[in-house]
């Protein structure tokens, strides 16, 4: 699940980009492209393109990518590249995978699958009609891309989680029903307290839900009718979905708790959805942070949006 939203997210930077390079990297329905916003590389502007190196993390999905995005500061003769309003110019780099070295640094707690180890590259040419967003594009104006990319990647986090949650659910309900405490005639289903804890994490889950697709459909009903998603709105939708992932991660380390000794076992899931969970919060787009902006615009402050 994860590795396929970051497929869908990172494939919506092919509409910032000419559409003959796009329809030259979209080959194949099956084309997978992922990669890393960061601009944690350096793409130095040369005759038709850029020489880029770097190094990128959380490479998510990208060992089975076709195409690997890379955020880079643009340099030209040694100096950063300035927009018209005098800031460094950032883009994302779209790298061929046969040109990435990839290092064995994903040795975590969770998401192990995701494989999102970093990857690097050194002085490899990019053309300009692949750098995101540099040449005048022939982005799409459908209602899809009037969300930014980091909504997007926030939208993706929360689904995640929300099904890691409802996963861990059901997998209490179904140990529940046969698992006895040692020393205990009931099961743990026919414990008042278990029973009451389980309700309680079906309302907050199916209640973060709700708040999360009304948040949706309101932003999808603006971008529909008028072509664009509103800071309002972008702060109700980030709120949401932080908002979500803090009451899945609730859920989880609940039925985790009710699972008692069986919990921690390799064998289990629900320690595989306890360590999903408790790595996919500590990711930047549902940082508690998010929330003091979010907060911030609801005081009516001047707010640093940029990263809603």
């Amino acid at each position: 699940a994860w590795v396929a939203f970051i497929g869908a997210t990172s494939g919506t930077a092919l509409a910032s980009i000419p559409e003959r390079a796009a329809a030259a990297i979209f080959s194949r329905p099956e084309t997978l492209v992922t990669g890393v916003f960061a601009p944690t590389g350096r793409a130095e502007k040369v005759d038709g393109g850029f020489q880029v190196s770097g190094r990128w993390q959380w490479g998510s999905g990208s060992q089975n990518a076709d195409w690997v995005l890379g955020g880079c500061l643009l340099m030209e003769d040694g100096e950063p590249l300035l927009d018209a309003a005098g800031r460094p110019r950032h883009h994302m780099m779209i790298l061929p995978a046969g040109e990435i070295e990839f290092l064995d640094t994903w040795q975590v707690s969770g998401l192990c699958g995701t494989g999102s180890l970093d990857y690097r590259v050194e002085d490899v040419f990019v053309p300009e009609e692949r750098a995101v967003g540099y040449l005048p594009g022939d982005a799409a104006k459908t209602p899809l891309y009037a969300f930014p990319n980091f909504t997007f990647l926030a939208l993706g986090i929360g689904a995640v989680c929300m099904g890691i949650a409802r996963a861990a659910i059901d997998e209490l309900v179904t140990l529940g029903v046969e698992k006895k405490r040692r020393g205990a005639r009931k099961t743990i289903a026919h414990k008042s307290s278990a029973q009451a804890a389980l309700a309680a994490a079906e309302a907050g889950l199916r209640s973060a839900r709700l708040l999360y697709y009304d948040a949706l459909n309101k932003a999808w009903e603006s971008a529909q009718a008028q072509g664009e998603v509103s800071v309002a709105l972008r702060g109700d939708l980030r709120l949401a979905t932080t908002h979500a992932v803090q009451v899945s991660a609730d859920v989880v380390d609940e039925m985790y708790k009710l699972g008692g000794g069986a919990s921690v076992y390799k064998t289990s899931r629900l320690q595989r959805y306890f360590r999903d969970i408790h790595v996919a919060t500590q990711h930047i787009m549902v940082a508690p942070q998010t929330l003091e902006t979010v907060g911030s615009l609801l005081f009516g402050l001047d707010t640093d949006v940029s990263m809603l």
